[in-house]
């Protein structure tokens, strides 16, 4: 008799030990972050990535758990390649058995993920790829975005640029992201005249003959001519001031970027534009405990794509607050349609239409300050969401 309870409750161990990883599996929330580990924009998802896991952090008040579920994050390095990156987050969705998927880095690489997300009926939030084709014409339902897109760019631009005697030529990249970002650019544009549109390829290393077209279209133009530019990633488009634009009267423009690539625009002290973020811009709690804790971190301030993963997570750990833990997809969307959220760059809206986040954006004007290495952006004015018409191109 004794024998047989002694069997019994080892069968009865045995279960409970099987069972445990699949009790396990049902208390945990499964993200996977697909972006730029390695390749072209290895910058943008190293910061990325760091953003996202301080964000969850933050949101989640270091416990890392919500409605008592893990989070566990799967990472997934889609090298820049569109092709890797399809085949990765439908390895994510299906075999990893992620609940909800981040990401990525490029343009290119988010048009070849949203039919996945359709496909597997997965939300896709969409951080930091900026293509308005990601949020328009190629959108579907279960795509949301924390990023900005091409036309908050745009738009924000305009602002700084759009004056009446301005004439403007565009430099930009020949992909989604340089082709996107001229578009809605051109549509932003009421005032001034956009006179030539430069598309070169994202590995240019030598901007001399693309400067020369866009020199030849301006400098015989009255007025203020600007060359605005539009670039991600590797290459130093800047050194265009080189050729001595100043012998034409020819300015440089464009938005905010990584604290690396403003290196170079020390050389440009009072160049105005608008910026997705710089740390010394927002003011409010969330970027403070951001710059803090990067500070503390790193011995170093957070950059413009560490802000957006932070406010990628806090928006995941916010919409799971609210459906108390439920990952089902049809749920979340539901939670995260018109849901608000406070970020680094402030308060976002994911807008009911196409899932874009409305959010501000900051005109600067640059100065040289000898204590940083880049040129410094100083905020004129904080762009509010409703100072924006940003289209809705989803024809939903």
């Amino acid at each position: 008799m004794q024998r047989r309870l002694f069997a019994l409750s080892a069968v009865c161990a045995a279960t409970l030990v099987a069972a445990a990883p699949a009790l396990a599996q049902g208390k945990e929330i499964r993200i996977a972050h697909v972006y730029s580990k390695t390749g072209p924009l290895e910058a943008y998802g190293k910061q990325t990535q760091t953003g996202f896991m301080m964000g969850l952090d933050y949101a989640t008040g270091g416990t890392m758990t919500v409605a008592g579920k893990k989070i566990v994050v799967i990472e997934k390095d889609d090298q820049g390649k569109p092709d890797v990156g399809k085949s990765l987050l439908a390895a994510a969705y299906g075999d990893d058995k992620a609940d909800i998927a981040v990401g990525p880095s490029s343009s290119g690489v988010a048009l070849a993920l949203l039919p996945v997300a359709e496909e597997y009926k997965k939300i896709l939030l969409v951080e930091p790829a900026v293509a308005d084709a990601i949020t328009g014409d190629k959108w579907n339902r279960y795509i949301f975005r924390t990023g900005r897109n091409s036309s908050q760019d745009a738009i924000s631009n305009a602002v700084a640029l759009d004056k009446a005697g301005v004439t403007i030529a565009t430099l930009a990249q020949d992909y989604a992201f340089g082709r996107d970002g001229v578009k809605a650019f051109k549509d932003a544009i009421k005032k001034a005249k956009l006179v030539h549109e430069e598309y070169l390829p994202t590995s240019t290393t030598d901007f001399t003959a693309g400067a020369q077209r866009l020199i030849d279209a301006l400098k015989d133009k009255p007025g203020r001519k600007i060359i605005f530019i539009i670039w991600a990633g590797a290459g130093n488009p800047y050194k265009i001031a080189d050729l001595d634009l100043k012998r034409y009267g020819i300015e440089i423009a464009t938005g905010g970027n990584i604290l690396p690539a403003m290196v170079s625009f020390k050389q440009f002290p009072g160049m105005e534009g608008a910026s997705y973020y710089y740390f010394g811009m927002p003011k409010n709690p969330v970027n403070e405990w951001l710059v803090a804790n990067h500070y503390k971190q790193f011995k170093a301030p957070p950059d413009f794509f560490t802000a957006g993963g932070m406010s990628a997570a806090i928006a995941v750990v916010e919409a799971l607050k609210k459906s108390n833990g439920d990952t089902k997809t049809e749920t979340l969307i539901k939670t995260m349609e018109g849901m608000s959220f406070e970020t680094p760059k402030g308060k976002m809206t994911f807008r009911k239409e196409d899932h874009q986040a409305m959010q501000s954006m900051f005109h600067f004007k640059i100065k040289v300050d000898p204590a940083f290495a880049w040129g410094v952006p100083e905020l004129i004015r904080e762009i509010k969401p409703e100072e924006m018409n940003i289209p809705i191109k989803n024809k939903r």
